[in-house]
């Protein structure tokens, strides 16, 4: 598996790895998703998706909480890898977030796996 570094962002209550394996960029926010630090995610998805990496997983093991600004940014980063022949893939949700995604619906729209193994292609 290609495993390498790409970097990392922060802005205060969110940090955001990224590294490609394989096929898949991984993106792995920590903390808390909200209208406060949604650009922090948006921008390495965005430029993932610049550099051709269309599929997208997104380990959301380490993420505390997501609002509906977060959630936008999810589902807008799902657009924009399926225009491009992808999609975005997410793991690892903690009850809270996980709880969004229920009452809102957007959980249907996206593939979820249990884990980021499962999430990445074989």
């Amino acid at each position: 598996m290609d495993r390498g570094t790409a970097g990392s962002a922060h802005r205060g209550r969110l940090q955001v790895e990224v590294r490609t394996e394989g096929v898949s960029e991984v993106v792995t926010p920590a903390g808390e998703l909200d209208h406060h630090t949604a650009d922090v995610l948006s921008g390495p998805l965005d430029s993932a998706l610049e550099q051709g990496r269309s599929r997208l997983v997104i380990d959301c093991s380490r993420l505390e909480f997501c609002d509906s600004t977060g959630l936008n940014v999810l589902l807008a980063a799902r657009l924009k890898a399926e225009a491009a022949g992808g999609g975005v893939h997410l793991t690892g949700l903690r009850p809270v977030v996980a709880r969004v995604l229920e009452i809102t619906g957007a959980g249907a729209v996206f593939t979820v796996h249990s884990t980021l193994d499962e999430a990445l292609p074989g």
